[in-house]
């Protein structure tokens, strides 16, 4: 007969004791629990005693948690989390640098467990953390002299485990002073700093900037890209991850206004955004990162991948206020431009105004701004009110211009000469390029949450945007050659240009030079092989016979999709409960019973290896009180916090479970895999459709493999637009057999 399914058999440790083997009893209070355990050695108090994991987490056993419990689990009794706060309060507190420095590691250790840091936290532990920070006692700095290394583990242990109790969310960053945030900055500042000591600072900063933009102004204040360079040029791609993760929360906080930019003092809170390149520019951070990063022995992790995707972003962001601004045909300066396009290209310099007639001057403007391809002849300054692209296409037009005459006259040149109808106008085409480049890099948008996908060849130059644009304009030039294009072919020309740019970024690019180099292999003859391969290993039949066969089999596939969804769902999924910090992970499982009829969920400590049983997930929600399943901005914690409504990433993986009046079971997927597979099996379980984009696919995927299979004996046989004509009637039926 199994056991009942309440009682769960464990065993407990205890110092100097044999490990007991005993049941306990879930529905049992947990003190009553731990007061057996306690008479059984017959320890008093027992009220001062705890239950704890005794594994790598070592953390304590709580009411919230103790479903989590399983047949078998090895705990530990052991000083409640109370106490132990207590007296490691009082230990780190110590005038023995010994003791000081094993309480400070217990600390750190202890930290992690949310239980431990709510009690420390509320003995105001946070605040003689930052104490011991600030005060750079004597005896701290005659111990940094003579005990260099005891010093770095005593500052280590001290920086990690306030960074621990921060994590866990329950203080806000706003409380604290600007002495501490100076001797944090003083730590990245120094030149010879304990690895960990510098990791935990950085870590911190970075913290203080994406916490608070009150914060932003006291740290900017403190830090410059000067101070931080250094960082980038050792060999711990630790420190060189968080010294970039910095380096990007300063850039993302960043005040939009313009204000004065002093290029001999590069202090991060003068600059505003726009300013920002410069600085990077000037301080070769770029370059940097290029040969001490990207181009060193060591692969690239996935958390320096993503700082990479970050910083890449970021930078292109700053393009975002002149892709969004408008020219303003009555603004000479912006009209400069314009004249200084067509004085390169033609060789002619502005005429004066009483040379010649008036009208004669405007017919030979109208007839050079035709050449260069403008849409608008007359003022060719209205082809720049469309955003986006805006003025960012007149900057790269200007920009190819003067550094690369030689092919900007000749593509100007070249189509000049041609006839009307088979010029590829340089303006429009400028203009629709650069509309095309921002939606490929993502102009705008902010840096998804789990993305690693950076390109290496945006690092090798200060000018990346406007050089990758120069590439692709003179390949829309051979590639309107390649097609023998017309003007009605305009659209055409721009989607396989599109395709081509899209297959060369796929193989990750170097150098500019490589990427030249791949698109000089993917000619307009290449795209046509490649599509038509395609279109034949998809062998999308049109035929009317065919579309037939496909609606009829639709249901079983759309059957199977709903099997495997449901089946996912009984699998179950972690999901990543969103904070303020990347790197902090806490997480949380849920997933459907085998009889489709509940949902089970509840918090876990770390990721879990594999599926988490049922009986260990505490809460329970039924599929029958399900009212409905909302996605995106129509989510309430989407709606609570604002600054996840900016993230375009985080919207698109949100959804909710709304049950009974005002409840509601909020989501944040992993990706969009699961969350396609979340949301269709919610809506399965509803009896709504499955319209995810997963589902389209997978129904393509199949309906396709099925019908392969189906038509495997009519290969090389034309398959008839119509139905064969149905023979006569035969004249006699002696041929049938009555088998009775």
């Amino acid at each position: 007969m199994p056991p009942p399914a309440d009682i769960v058999k464990v065993a407990i440790e205890w110092p100097g004791a044999f490990p007991k083997l005993m049941e306990i009893d879930q529905k049992k209070p947990l003190s009553a629990i731990i007061k057996e355990v306690c008479d059984g050695w017959n320890l008093p108090n027992p009220e001062t005693f705890a239950l704890q994991n005794a594994d790598s987490t070592n953390f304590y056993i709580t009411e919230k948690n103790r479903n989590n419990i399983k047949n078998g689990s090895i705990l530990r009794l052991t000083t409640s989390a109370a106490q132990m706060a207590q007296q490691l309060h009082e230990r780190i507190q110590s005038s023995s640098m010994d003791m000081k420095l094993d309480a400070l590691k217990d600390l750190a250790n202890s930290s992690r467990d949310i239980t431990f840091a709510q009690e420390f936290i509320n003995l105001d532990g946070i605040s003689l953390l930052t104490q011991m920070v600030e005060s750079g006692t004597e005896r701290y700095q005659k111990l940094q002299k003579i005990m260099k290394p005891c010093f770095g583990d005593l500052l280590s242990f001290t920086l990690t485990a306030f960074v621990e109790l921060m994590d866990h969310g329950i203080v806000s960053w706003d409380t604290f002073s600007v002495a501490f945030i100076k001797k944090i900055a003083s730590y990245v500042c120094k030149s010879a700093m304990d690895t960990a000591v510098l990791q935990r600072s950085l870590a911190i900063l970075e913290s203080m900037v994406l916490n608070s933009q009150d914060l932003y102004q006291k740290v900017a204040q403190e830090i410059t890209i000067g101070q931080l360079i250094p960082h980038l040029q050792g060999t711990d791609q630790d420190i060189q991850t968080y010294t970039i993760a910095v380096i990007n929360a300063l850039f993302l906080k960043a005040p939009e206004e313009k204000r004065q930019f002093d290029e001999d003092n590069v202090n991060i809170l003068d600059c505003p955004l726009t300013e920002m390149a410069h600085i990077l520019a000037q301080k070769q951070l770029r370059s940097i990162i290029l040969s001490n990063v990207i181009r060193s022995n060591k692969p690239i992790n996935d958390e320096m991948a993503h700082q990479l995707y970050v910083l890449q972003v970021l930078t292109f962001n700053l393009f975002e206020d002149r892709m969004m601004t408008k020219m303003d045909p009555q603004d000479q300066a912006q009209r400069d431009i314009i004249f200084e396009l067509r004085r390169i290209a033609f060789d002619v310099e502005c005429e004066s105004n009483n040379s010649g007639s008036i009208e004669k001057r405007k017919s030979m403007y109208t007839r050079d701004y035709k050449k260069l391809g403008f849409i608008n002849h007359v003022n060719p300054a209205v082809d720049f009110t469309q955003i986006p692209p805006g003025m960012l296409a007149l900057d790269n037009m200007l920009y190819f211009a003067r550094h690369h005459q030689d092919a900007y006259i000749r593509i100007v040149l070249e189509n000049s000469s041609r006839e009307d109808k088979h010029e590829c106008p340089f303006g429009r085409s400028s203009i629709e390029l650069t509309k095309m480049l921002c939606e490929i890099l993502k102009v705008g948008e902010l840096p998804s949450e789990n993305c690693h996908d950076f390109h290496p060849m945006f690092f090798t130059h200060d000018r990346s945007f406007a050089e990758f644009f120069c590439i692709c304009i003179q390949l829309l030039n051979k590639t309107w050659k390649e097609m023998r294009a017309t003007s009605e072919d305009f659209n055409k020309v721009m989607q396989v240009v599109k395709e081509q740019i899209t297959r060369a970024l796929t193989i990750k690019p170097n150098s500019l030079d490589q990427f030249k180099s791949r698109l000089q292999n993917l000619s307009y003859t290449e795209i046509l092989k490649l599509r038509q391969s395609e279109r034949m290993n998809q062998e999308d039949f049109q035929s009317r016979p065919i579309l037939e066969l496909r609606e009829k089999i639709q249901p079983e596939i759309m059957e199977l999709i709903k099997q495997q969804r449901l089946n996912r769902l009984c699998e179950g999924t972690c999901f990543r409960k969103i904070s303020s910090r990347r790197r902090q992970d806490k997480f949380w499982y849920c997933r459907l019973s085998p009889n489709h009829k509940v949902l089970h969920y509840g918090d876990l400590e770390e990721s879990p290896q594999g599926e988490v049983p049922h009986d260990s997930l505490q809460d329970k929600l039924p599929v029958a009180d399900i009212k409905a399943v909302v996605t995106g901005k129509d989510c309430p914690h989407m709606k609570e916090k604002g600054a996840l409504k900016q993230n375009k990433e985080v919207l698109e993986l949100a959804f909710s479970v709304l049950y009974e009046s005002d409840e509601y079971l909020n989501f944040i997927a992993p990706d969009k895999h699961e969350y396609c597979v979340w949301t269709d099996g919610l809506n399965a379980l509803l009896g709504k459709e499955m319209t995810s984009e997963f589902t389209r696919s997978d129904m393509d995927t199949l309906l396709n493999m099925e019908m392969k299979l189906r038509l495997l004996d009519l290969e090389n046989i034309q398959i008839p637009e119509v139905p064969p004509p149905i023979p006569k009637e035969p004249s006699n039926y002696d041929f049938v057999y009555d088998c009775n």
